[in-house]
Order: C-alpha cells, then structure tokens, then sequence
C-alpha cells in the first residue's frame, strides 16, 4: 500500500488500480489515518484503528468536501477517542439511530393529538408545525435542538406574539412527550429560560347601551331589513336601487343563532352544531354530546328557550341552526354578523365577544366565579378568573368596610380631642 504525507496533490493523483475495487494511501505522520480511492474517482478519508482485538474503519468524507488538513483534524478526534475506550462507530450509529424532530412531531400528532385532541385543535397543531416549526427545525434531529435555535424562530415571530408563543407551547409539549418514551431528558427542554411574549389580551364587554343598539339591529334585520354595504362612487352605482330599497332581511337561523350565543355564553360551534335531540325545553337544558371540554350542559333561560320554540324545523335536518346544505348545519355567521354589527355601530365586535358580555353580565351582578365559569363550560377555574375584576359588588362592600371604620376612628379621635382633659376642667374651675 503507498503511503507517505496526504496533500492535496498526493490525493489529486491517487488513483484506483485497473481491476481492484478500492486502493488505499496511508499518511505517514498520523497512524491511522487514510484515504481510499474508488474506479468511479470518488475518494473518501478515512480512519483505521483496533478495538476489542478486531480492526475497524470509519469513514471521516469525501474529498473535496474536506481538505487534507480537516480530515486530518477530525482523524486525531477520532482516533484519540479509541485511545480514551471510546467506539467511534457504534457511537456514529447510536447518533443516526436518534429521530429528527419533525419525525418525532409526527409521530406525536399520529399517536397523541389526533386520538385525545379535538380534530379544531389537531388542525391547529399542524398548522403551526407546517407553517412555522418545521421548515426551521424540522431536519434537525431531536436531541441537537438548542435553546438559541428556539429563540431565533421565536424572534422571527415577534409580530405575532401569540403565535410565536403558542409555537413554543407545541414544541414544549413535543419534548416532554418525547421525554415520557426516553428519547430525551425533561430537564433538557430547550424551551426552558425562553422569556414570552406579552399577550395583549382582547376582551370585548357591551356595554347596556350597546346591548339595545345590537337588540334594534336584530329586529330591523328579521323585520324591514338591513342596509346594503354599497360604494356610492363606484361604477355600477347609478344602477343600484335607491336608498330606501337597498335593505335585506336576514337568515331567520343566523339572526337566532346570535341571540342564542349572547343569551347562553356558548360557543359559536356549540350553538351552530347543536341538534334539537339534545333539547330538553322541560329541564331548559341542551346537553351537547360533545364540545371543546368534552359532555356539556348549555342552560337555556326563559329568553333563550323563546328564540328556540320560535325557530321552525327543517324536515331531514337535525340541527337546530339549519344550513343552506341539506342535513347540515350552518357553516358560520361571518356575512350576518358582519351586517349586524355595521347597522347597530359595533365594527370590530367579535362573536366571541357575546361570550364574553355573558359572563361579564353574570360578573357584575356577583353570581360568582364558580357559577360562571359552570356556565361558560370551562375546565379550569383560572379560566373564568379573568372576570374577577367585574365583579363590583364585593368591592364596593369592602371599601365601604374599610372607609367606615376608618370613619368612625376618625370620629372617635375628633370626639376625645373635644372633650376637656382633667387639667383643663381644673383651670377652668
């Protein structure tokens, strides 16, 4: 076998003897270390060394892709681990044995969300996963992620904290699943020291006032109509009806399934997806057979149960919020909500913000927390504890508390200051 010092010329040079498979050129100042050339020219650096008695080869790369010199490098890491006990190659293959994070993240969407998560919610995951996660992390394999990895994508999402957020919570969830089959340590999470977003949390209460706008937009949308949205510059504008004609009377279903949202504090599937099967106007209850937090009671009132025996029932559809499609529900309220909220003055109003009006309403009027939070369906104590604030009454009482004994302290102290003092009574005497 030639040997002598691999340069870049010695391997340019090298070349495959007529016949054989492979040809070997051996350095002469580190033992060990190689490279073999093939008939196709391809050329690969390699390292020789002895373990457990047997001799062993790893390849270190291709020429061209490393110089001499790097492959010389990387040859002494190599061959100084087997002088430490070190196995290079069960090592090598130990490393390529660990699963790449969006391998990983698959097999957690497969075998964790889809079959305990809601499908809205699953959907969710894998949006985030597809849009943000992997095309930045997903080739690297799971246990190479670091911290400063993390917190760049992060700081890419920086205008949409919420999501860069959220992002962060997937990956969490990921690792610590991942962590539960030992593929990797819970105490390596690279989330960890990963500082949030702060959230800008947007709660929507109507006011009484804006409650009566929203009530008179109902009723002119099921009565006379409501008006067009209309471009009076544009070009087909002289063609359109007059003014006073320009109005449309909406969905009797949606304009129903608004008031049934604000009466009830449901969510807008539980409502849209609700079937009368589930109606029990003798209890005033719709048990829902599934929603986000799983079996769900909505408790109708003496309003809500009026809106539900004014709506007609649709032959073939069991959905009390019929749709154009027969058999279905309808798909959502965008259009006519849309048109509601612009007659009554409310742009920007969300439908979950009825949710949100509900519970304040309750709130205000101290049926307390727990009540509410039964109400709204939520799993969670903290969820509901974001109306605290609302609740007025006990605050009110307890400043009243506070202000009256300090009050009467006061007054106790203004009294003894007016009374006279032995000495005084006696000076005066």
């Amino acid at each position: 076998m030639p040997s002598g010092r691999i340069t870049k010329r010695a391997v340019d040079a090298l070349t495959c003897d007529r016949g054989a498979d492979r040809c070997f050129f051996w350095d002469d100042a580190l033992a060990g270390f190689g490279v073999t050339a093939f008939p196709s020219g391809r050329k690969i650096y390699i390292a020789q060394f002895r373990k457990d008695g047997r001799s062993r080869r790893i390849s270190i790369g291709e020429h061209g892709r490393l110089t001499p010199d790097e492959a010389r490098s990387q040859a002494k890491i190599i061959l100084g681990a087997v002088e430490t006990g070190a196995d290079p190659i069960a090592d090598r293959r130990t490393a390529r044995a660990v699963r790449t994070f969006r391998e990983v993240a698959n097999d957690w969407m497969s075998q964790h969300v889809t079959p305990k998560r809601k499908p809205r919610t699953a959907s969710e995951y894998q949006r985030i996963l597809n849009s943000h996660v992997f095309p930045a992390i997903g080739s690297k394999r799971i246990c190479e992620l670091r911290r400063a990895d993390l917190t760049r994508l992060h700081a890419r999402m920086a205008a949409t904290p919420r999501a860069a957020n959220h992002m962060l919570a997937t990956i969490s969830a990921i690792w610590n699943w991942a962590a539960r089959r030992e593929e990797v340590v819970f105490a390596a999470n690279p989330v960890r020291g990963i500082e949030r977003y702060a959230e800008k949390r947007r709660e929507r209460f109507l006011t009484s006032a804006e409650l009566a706008r929203l009530g008179d937009a109902l009723r002119d949308a099921e009565s006379i109509g409501l008006p067009w949205a209309v471009d009076e510059n544009g070009p087909h504008a002289k063609h359109l009806a007059k003014p006073d004609k320009r109005r449309v009377k909406l969905d009797p279903f949606a304009i129903a399934a608004i008031r049934l949202l604000l009466l009830t504090g449901a969510r807008l599937r539980e409502i849209l997806n609700a079937r009368w099967s589930e109606v029990d106007l003798e209890r005033g209850v719709i048990f829902l057979s599934d929603s986000k937090t799983g079996r769900k009671p909505i408790y109708l009132s003496a309003a809500a149960q009026a809106v539900l025996a004014d709506l007609p029932r649709i032959e073939d559809c069991p959905h009390i919020i019929a749709g154009a499609k027969e058999g279905a529900p309808r798909s959502d309220l965008k259009k006519p909500w849309a048109a509601v909220t612009r007659a009554s003055g409310l742009e920007g109003l969300r439908l979950h913000d009825l949710r949100h009006s509900f519970a304040s309403f309750g709130a205000g009027a101290s049926l307390g927390l727990p009540i509410i939070g039964k109400l709204l369906g939520h799993s969670q104590a903290a969820t509901t504890a974001r109306y605290a604030h609302l609740d007025v009454d006990p605050l009110r009482r307890a400043v009243d508390t506070i202000g009256a004994t300090i009050s009467a302290a006061m007054d106790g102290a203004e009294r003894r200051a007016a009374q006279p003092t032995r000495e005084t009574r006696g000076d005066r005497a």
